[in-house]
């Protein structure tokens, strides 16, 4: 249980230091109010970490956020997914090599026999 203690109160330590040299190292005043107020959240679940232990709450929030961040990738890739389709990027990429270029593969087969290249020569 001391060790626990201990723990808890290095933790806290070490990220009182992180925070205050952040807000060193920011060039302006401007950023220095967002920083200030995101450190005091960090510092607010660092310090009730231990209660939300003993109520057995923190494997919760920690399914929460899990759950929440599962969601947002998802939405993320879905949206990525309808702007491929939407776009028809399928012919550019690859993946039908006729789609999309208005080139038959006839016409892709002139293309490549009418192509030359002249003597190459390295060094002398």
């Amino acid at each position: 249980m001391l060790e626990e203690v201990y723990a808890w109160i290095q933790n806290i330590s070490v990220y009182l230091i992180v925070a205050a040299a952040v807000m060193h190292a920011v060039p302006g005043k401007d950023y220095g109010k967002y920083i200030r107020f995101f450190s005091g959240l960090m510092l607010i679940l660092l310090v009730f970490t231990p209660l939300l232990k003993v109520m057995g709450m923190g494997d919760t929030f920690y399914m929460l956020y899990k759950g929440n961040e599962y969601e947002m990738e998802k939405r993320e890739i879905e949206m990525t997914e309808e702007l491929y389709e939407k776009s028809d990027l399928s012919g550019i990429l690859g993946t039908d090599p006729s789609a999309g270029s208005g080139i038959s593969n006839s016409d892709q087969q002139e293309d490549r026999t009418q192509i030359r290249v002249e003597e190459i020569e390295i060094g002398e």
